[in-house]
């Protein structure tokens, strides 16, 4: 079957690493299911594979991709969750499974023609939605539904910055944050970016760092280092921040003083459950939300998209039609 994998990993030249052409199916397993995919969607966490980051390098080669969507043997239409873990291990949790990963990491991705997956990994695709629209959900969109829902603590209507508007995570922020009926602010350091994050729902856009005429009660920050500063003095106090991510880097200074003089919450966030990626799908179809797409290729032709991704000059997903 055709697929995308990791065959070599670089830190300065990922892409060297990058294959695309047939590789054999993966064999049948019990408890298992193979999904026939229909489309995929690629994630930054698809470029730090390459790089050497998550995947180790004696599991090589290794199909990459977290999102997906497709047909079961039987024709039951399904989004595929990225999550394998266990969630009795977790707590009721699968995301706190000391022993769960995600596709492409042990276990052969969505860039692919077909995965197998646990039976549980699979979630009914709501007819709504177009497989374009679905392929793009489980990873960026279900990180940033779990950050505001189960990880916010928001018991209503409430106002919230998202950190860094062109990423992938915080764009999908804005659009649910708003669609859940809260004021949105976004910062991003583009000013093409800021007037995007203006069309997908934000009130607010400003330049990273921007004094903003109001404390908020949640930061969403997938940043890191480059923005923490800011994201805590943003915050009123008893306010939260939500972190899923560190791409400017996972050091900044903690400002403890301020933490816990003003009684500041810092949660962490990875992922999302199966439950949650359901809920995620049902909201799309009740509010008619649909995540923002940059760029729909064939899957033969997918280093092209890698390479978008890896230019950063994207805002949306990058789709590859199977």
């Amino acid at each position: 079957m055709l697929a995308v994998s990791c065959v070599a990993q670089s830190a300065d030249r990922p892409l060297d690493g990058l294959r695309v052409g047939d590789v054999d199916e993966p064999l049948d397993r019990q408890g298992w299911v193979r999904v026939a995919l229909r489309a995929a969607a690629l994630n930054h966490h698809d470029l730090w594979s390459l790089r050497g980051v998550g995947l180790p390098a004696d599991r090589l080669p290794m199909v990459l991709g977290c999102d997906g969507a497709g047909v079961l043997d039987d024709g039951t239409e399904v989004v595929v969750h990225a999550v394998v873990g266990d969630p009795d291990a977790g707590g009721g949790d699968e995301t706190l499974d000391p022993r769960r990963t995600l596709l492409s990491e042990l276990h052969p991705g969505t860039l692919a023609e077909s995965v197998l997956v646990p039976a549980r990994n699979v979630v009914p695709k709501p007819a709504a939605l177009g497989w374009l629209e679905a392929a793009c959900v489980p990873t960026a969109w279900l990180t940033a539904y779990r950050m505001l829902t189960s990880r916010a603590g928001l018991l209503g209507p409430s106002t919230v910055l998202v950190q860094g508007a062109g990423g992938g995570v915080a764009s999908a922020a804005i659009v649910l944050a708003r669609a859940m009926g809260h004021r949105v602010f976004c910062t991003s350091r583009d000013a093409d970016k800021r007037a995007l994050g203006l069309e997908l729902g934000a009130e607010l856009a400003v330049e990273s760092g921007t004094r903003l005429p109001e404390k908020v009660d949640l930061v969403v920050e997938t940043v890191g280092a480059a923005t923490w500063e800011h994201s805590l003095r943003a915050l009123r106090p008893g306010g939260r921040v939500v972190v899923s991510g560190a791409t400017s880097g996972p050091n900044p200074p903690a400002d403890l003083n301020r933490v816990f003089f003003l009684q500041l919450s810092v949660v962490g966030s990875t992922m999302g459950t199966r439950d949650e990626l359901a809920e995620l799908l049902d909201l799309l179809v009740r509010t008619g939300v649909r995540p923002l797409i940059s760029d729909v290729r064939p899957l033969a032709d997918a280093r092209r998209s890698f390479e978008q991704l890896e230019r950063g000059d994207v805002f949306g997903k990058l789709v590859l039609e199977v």
